[in-house]
């Protein structure tokens, strides 16, 4: 399987975010990508270089207001007086009653949804280079490989629209299934990680041209804590083309596996030309996040699952954090998925 990565995710290199009312240094650090490159070589993956493909691809999932915020944000905070070195927005508005302002302050609330997202000098160019990361590897499924693997970071899949939120700025994996969308009738996107990816969810809520379906942690006590139950099934278009998988918090690798195959029925129903894994190792057994206790093996049972499926197959990275088990966890749910299809 090809891997496609870039380096110029370093630039975003989190400090700070607000953890229990607390300071404390983010999970999401350029680090990441240099253990799951670890684990790419390890599993003897062919690592190709990503290309650019400009704000195209981008527009077709995000609001023009929002990717100039992006761009402009660093900059413009810098403007403010005794500002920090990250753009952190400490004003939420409730959105069904409020308007966009014009301040840096506030547009950094309007369009931050937690304080786990903080904007530095070279965040831009990190996020830009992740969707160019996500799109070159759809690009290498519609030209025809079984499958490819997009190392994308930051991750996405807390993205909306016009929100960051979660240590994500722009949804990878929906821009990447719309990319797809470009060239095939219905994608499918399952997601894995742990965390619900509620930013997914809600960019197609009310489509039926891409099916969402979300194994993760039951959100009544783990983030994003407001979305990623049962009921949320989607609407207008889009209704019963969402569905969400929660599982206990905590769980093994039996429990999780379970839930990543009953998962197959309905995506094989839908009956997509192609599928989309939004990948999350943060399921896993040492991850910093605790959400659920799944190993190695459990992976590599995972990806055999998504193998079955039969469909060509685009892996985008989301979650997964600092553990000695990141890398090897990658080796296995690619290596199980090459080992059955």
């Amino acid at each position: 399987m090809k891997a496609v990565t870039t380096d110029l995710h370093k630039g975003h290199d989190p400090k700070r975010f607000i953890l229990r009312g607390k300071f404390a240094q983010g999970e999401e650090r350029p680090e990441r990508a240099t253990r799951l490159e670890q684990g790419l070589k390890a599993g003897k993956h062919e690592i190709v270089a990503s290309q650019k493909f400009g704000q195209g691809p981008r527009l077709a999932v995000h609001s023009v207001d929002y990717l100039r915020f992006m761009e402009e944000a660093a900059e413009e905070w810098k403007t403010l007086k005794d500002a920090s070195d990250e753009v952190l927005g400490n004003v939420h508005p409730v959105r069904g009653f409020g308007t966009m302002p014009q301040s840096i302050t506030g547009r950094a609330g309007w369009f931050m949804q937690d304080m786990a997202c903080g904007i530095g000098p070279d965040t831009w160019k990190a996020v830009a280079s992740a969707t160019d990361v996500a799109v070159t590897a759809a690009e290498l499924v519609i030209e025809g490989e079984r499958a490819a693997y997009a190392l994308c970071r930051p991750p996405g899949h807390h993205a909306y629209r016009d929100l960051a939120g979660g240590h994500c700025f722009l949804n990878n994996t929906a821009i990447a299934a719309a990319h797809l969308r470009s060239v095939h009738e219905r994608v499918a996107i399952l997601d894995i990680d742990i965390h619900h990816g509620n930013g997914t969810q809600a960019i197609f809520y009310d489509r039926s041209d891409v099916l969402t379906v979300s194994v993760h942690a039951d959100p009544a006590r783990f983030y994003p804590f407001f979305w990623g139950y049962t009921h949320e099934r989607g609407e207008r278009d889009g209704e019963g083309f969402n569905v969400n998988l929660p599982i206990p918090v905590g769980s093994g690798d039996n429990v999780y596996v379970a839930a990543i195959e009953s998962s197959v029925a309905t995506i094989r129903a839908y009956a997509p030309e192609v599928l989309v894994i939004a990948l999350g190792l943060d399921a896993s057994a040492d991850d910093p996040f605790g959400g659920a206790k799944v190993t190695a093996d459990g992976f590599r049972r995972a990806g055999e699952v998504i193998a079955r499926i039969g469909l060509p197959t685009l892996f985008t990275q989301e979650g997964g954090y600092l553990s000695d088990q990141l890398g090897p966890n990658l080796t296995a749910v690619l290596g199980g998925f090459e080992a059955t299809a």
